[in-house]
């Protein structure tokens, strides 16, 4: 080998494959003002669309008139419910087996709720008109508390349900009872809190909050009367299953629909589901015989689309004397809203909340979650996180912290004592979830000796000791968290929506010059999917990263996928792209053996070729191959370079993290300040570690935004009080930390590139941490529980009711 020959080191540089700090691709068009957005599509003749909504909670709908809306010039046509009647629309069923009015159907179950729809020449005309559509309503009793839903005298919610004994996923057991769910063993958990020394319990409450994406939710809908076939725009996180219920809802033949997602500014889970807006505009543009745009505005948004979380734990954890855990039980209210409109896989209605058991060695554990409707908006997505996983990580970790508390221990030594151990993976959880790997000791320790631990408990001491003394009026808190994600829905065994398998797929095509196309079933809406699918083709083909476009979003050319949310992308859809990637060459071995001479058992890989073995200046690259197998095939080998994968995973992958968080508290005022955040985490192999530790960022950032101040609140009238930028908590570059980001590396076994998926887990752990830190501030004081968000005024108030303003 010549000494201008690069080495095998240098040309896999070149590729920019798994492991390398690429750049995104995306960021070329985005920071440009080129990303083409739902709301920058304009078709010929398209007219928008409105909502007349309720601005009553709980009402009967007497009389709907929409004579002056109808006469504004400009307005084509007003939608009501029973114009959706004839076409058999007025409801829609749900991602959890429950039905939707798309419009007002005699009543309205929460305030914003759709009872009408105003079809214009322009928006602001649709505007103006749905405010001159005049509705009568009979006010009724509302209520918006789940812990009083199923009360002997709670209003009934669900008039068209309230006599089923039934529903989707078992017994009923009272009208505004949605479905009772239980995993694991209640006799052995029952045993181990009877033979305790030590139990806690407490009420955690996870409060309502909104993904809140940068982007509205939006669409537009054309139907081509000609051809039958409607295309359908929006702001889809999984366009394949949208092209789906859109057909089983409008009864168009499914390959006469065409869902094509653009750029997507930012998903969160809030752009899973289906919503009366893209109904109500493919309805208008099959009656119109135009295409019809509906966006959102931030209002609509936040108090009516799908909001994340409500749940209500009542969680316990028995223990021995020395802090060794024997047992877990948790009692939940899940509020549900009007409708039960959860993005659940069909098998579990409460999502993966039986992760609660965290990453412990607890050996009997039981969990039962009960939803009940309230005359709020319907939703209870995963926001940034795996179905229902943030809820379980945050009452496992302030249970954690409570139990720590009146063991008097230290919570990082408890949760140490407690950690599953390296040398029982695969571990099998109480609820029966395989974990796939992990090494919790040497994070939780990596964690505890970058920020000093010992020394920050030392100093915080000093502080208290201060405070008492009356030198200061700060308080100073640690939070510490460790945490366990269930991500990549999922094994077909366990998971599916609407009977489909959560599988997902990627379709590759090798073009003659040695560049690609890589086509997939997910859709990025900021994950940059365009620059990490390329990075593991790069690896896996040995072809340049910028040689490959990646493209999502199409239902017409993508292969049938289920789309990007809880983590999915990498580890479902990033190993279909390896698996398709070693279909392909599999195929180019056969063509080098062919065109060396050689059995293809004598050729072995070398980053970008394949060589003789023994003989390494004998070789063919991929870029040669790729030109050879569309003109030098083997005899009776089919021309062409591409592959397809649908990739069902063997498992759930569970990535981890050790979170620190230390915050100074004015108890005067009320007001936090985050002094430092330190994150680790483990998403098993890291395919760029530039756009990882963005993920990072951005979860934390929403996370510090749940912990601090996000509330989708609602006053006992059922009107919502945070539905605008000026009362929901939207963090700034102002407000939020710096942030210390830290890894290890325990790839999952069962993984074809070991990957885990990282999108999620900061927000799954951040938030119990800061909420942590902020308890830990005043638990020297006596206090075991402060409910989030941790605002300037409730910690103002927690202050004030611990005596501390006297």
């Amino acid at each position: 080998m010549s000494d201008m020959t690069p080495t095998s080191a240098e040309r896999a540089a070149k590729l920019e494959g798994m492991g390398c700090k690429r750049k995104r691709v995306e960021d070329i068009r985005f920071t440009q003002g080129k990303g083409n957005y739902v709301d920058d599509i304009k078709l010929p003749g398209m007219l928008y669309g409105d909502f007349t909504r309720s601005p009553h909670a709980h009402a009967r709908v007497k009389k709907i008139d929409t004579t002056k809306a109808s006469a504004l010039p400009g307005v084509v046509s007003v939608i009501t419910a029973e114009t959706l009647k004839t076409v058999n629309l007025a409801w829609m069923p749900t991602l959890a087996g429950d039905v939707q009015m798309v419009l007002a159907d005699g009543k309205v179950l929460f305030q914003n709720q759709e009872v009408a729809f105003v079809i214009a020449e322009d928006r602001y005309t649709a505007a103006d008109a749905a405010e001159l559509v005049e509705v009568e309503y009979e006010a009724l009793p509302c209520n918006v508390d789940p812990l009083k839903a199923m009360a002997k005298d709670a209003p009934v919610i669900r008039e068209d349900i309230k006599d089923k004994k039934e529903g989707a996923h078992g017994p009923r057991k009272h009208y505004n009872h949605i479905f009772n769910w239980q995993a694991g063993n209640k006799a052995a958990a029952d045993a181990a809190f009877a033979k305790a020394d030590v139990t806690i319990k407490e009420m955690i409450v996870y409060p309502r909050v909104h993904p809140c994406p940068l982007e509205t939710c939006q669409c537009v809908a054309s139907f081509d009367k000609v051809k039958g076939e409607l295309t359908l725009y929006g702001t889809f996180q999984a366009p394949h299953v949208i092209r789906t219920v859109g057909s089983l809802i409008s009864k168009i033949p499914e390959h006469k629909i065409h869902v094509i997602a653009p750029d997507i500014g930012g998903g969160f889970g809030n752009k899973v589901g289906a919503y009366p807006g893209y109904i109500c505009s493919i309805v208008a543009s099959i009656v119109t015989g135009r295409p019809v745009k509906w966006t959102e505005d931030r209002i609509e948004n936040l108090s009516t689309t799908a909001f994340a979380r409500d749940f209500h734990m009542e969680t316990e954890i028995a223990c021995t004397r020395d802090g060794k855990i024997l047992g877990l039980r948790c009692n939940t209210i899940a509020d549900h809203g009007a409708f039960d409109a959860c993005a659940n896989a069909t098998k579990w209605p409460a999502g993966l909340f039986s992760i609660i058991s965290g990453s412990y060695d607890i050996p009997a554990a039981h969990v039962s979650v009960d939803g009940v409707y309230t005359n709020k908006a319907p939703g209870g997505v995963a926001y940034r996180c795996s179905f229902r996983v943030t809820e379980a990580a945050y009452a496992i970790e302030r249970a954690m912290d409570i139990m720590a508390q009146k063991l008097g221990m230290d919570p990082a030594d408890f949760r140490m004592k407690n950690l599953i151990r390296r040398e029982q993976f695969p571990y099998t959880s109480a609820f029966g979830w395989v974990y796939d790997s992990g090494d919790y000791q040497t994070a939780l320790q990596k964690a505890m000796q970058a920020v000093s631990y010992k020394k920050l408990r030392a100093e915080q001491a000093q502080r208290q000791e201060a405070f008492k003394r009356g030198e200061t009026r700060e308080l100073m808190g640690i939070g510490v968290v460790f945490f366990t994600e269930i991500v990549g829905a999922g094994p077909s065994r366990n998971c599916d929506i609407l009977g489909i398998a959560m599988f997902d797929s990627a379709e590759i095509r090798i073009h003659p010059t040695g560049s690609g196309i890589c086509r997939l079933g997910t859709k990025s809406q900021g994950q940059g999917h365009e620059t990490t699918y390329a990075q593991i083709i790069a690896t896996e083909l040995g072809l340049p990263a910028d040689n490959i476009t990646v493209e999502e979003g199409n239902t017409d050319t993508a292969p049938y996928g289920l789309g990007t949310y809880g983590s999915r992308s990498t580890p479902v859809s990033g190993a279909a792209t390896a698996m398709a990637c070693r279909k392909i060459k599999a195929k180019a071995q056969m063509i080098a053996a062919y065109m060396l001479e050689v059995h293809d058992d004598d050729l072995e890989w070398d980053v970008d070729r394949f060589r003789v073995k023994g003989n390494p200046e004998r070789f063919k690259t991929m870029t040669e191959l790729a030109w050879a197998a569309y003109h030098e095939v083997p005899p009776g080998m089919e021309p062409g370079l591409e592959a397809v994968d649908y990739y069902d995973p063997p498992n759930f992958t569970f990535p981890f993290g050790a979170y620190v968080c230390v915050v100074d508290v004015e108890v005067d005022t009320g007001m936090i300040k985050v002094r430092r955040f330190y994150a680790l985490d483990d998403c098993g192999t890291r395919i760029n570690p530039m756009i990882i530790e963005g993920q990072i960022h951005g979860g934390l950032t929403e996370a510090f935004g749940i912990a601090m101040g996000q509330e989708i609140h609602y006053d006992d009238d059922g009107n919502v009080t945070t539905a605008s930028l000026m009362d929901y908590f939207l963090p700034t570059a102002v407000e939020t930390p710096h942030w210390e980001t830290d890894w290890t590396t325990t790839p999952s076994p069962h993984h074809p590139i070991g990957a885990k998926g990282v999108g999620e887990s900061p927000n799954v752990g951040g938030v119990p941490c800061f909420s942590n830190a902020v308890n830990d501030a005043f638990k020297f004081l006596g206090s075991t529980h402060i409910q989030m968000p941790h605002d300037n005024w409730r910690t103002w108030m927690a202050a004030d009711k611990l005596g501390l303003h006297q």
